[in-house]
C-alpha cells in the first residue's frame, strides 16, 4: 500500500498513478508535488470523488476535475473552491 511506501515511491509518478488507478484514497499519501498533478488528480477522483480534499487548490476549482469528482461522489462538491 502507498501508506507504507518511502517517500520516494510516494513522489513517483508511474507508481502512485498505479496506485490511485487501483484506490483514488491512495492518493493522500501521495507527495505535494503530485496532489498538484492534473492527471494523477483527475485519476484518483475518478476512482473516488472524496480525494479531491487532497488536491492542490488550484485544482480544487478546475471544471473538469471537480466534475469528475462530483459524479463518482456527490458529496465531493463540498471539497470545491472558488
Amino acid at each position: 500500500a502507498l501508506c507504507h511506501a518511502p517517500e520516494e515511491l510516494r513522489a513517483d509518478r508511474e507508481i502512485v498513478l498505479a496506485a490511485v488507478t487501483q484506490n483514488g484514497r491512495a492518493f493522500c499519501f501521495a507527495t505535494e508535488e503530485l496532489k498538484a498533478d492534473r492527471e494523477v488528480v483527475l485519476v484518483a477522483v475518478t476512482q473516488c470523488g472524496g480525494a479531491l480534499l487532497y488536491a492542490a487548490k488550484a485544482l480544487m476549482a478546475d471544471r473538469n476535475i471537480v466534475l469528475a469528482a462530483v459524479t463518482q461522489d456527490g458529496s465531493a462538491f463540498c471539497f470545491v473552491t472558488k
